[in-house]
């Protein structure tokens, strides 16, 4: 796992997020997040890769969540 605060596009990110512990996730969230944040800051819009990865996180942790 990156020590990055942001995970641009071009970082590895996991295949199967059904195999990542939730610490894991949780991390890689803040890291999409902070990514997007900046992509509309810098860019004005957010990358496509960008946005995948934040949708699957969602997805993720809808699943997970058992409440």
């Amino acid at each position: 796992m990156s020590d990055k605060l942001h995970l641009s596009p071009d970082d590895d990110f996991p295949e199967d997020l059904s195999v990542v512990p939730d610490q894991t996730l949780q991390i890689l969230d803040s890291q999409v997040q902070r990514q997007l944040d900046y992509e509309y800051v810098v860019d004005g819009e957010p990358n496509p890769e960008t946005e995948f990865r934040h949708y699957d996180l969602d997805e993720e942790f809808q699943e997970r969540d058992v409440r």
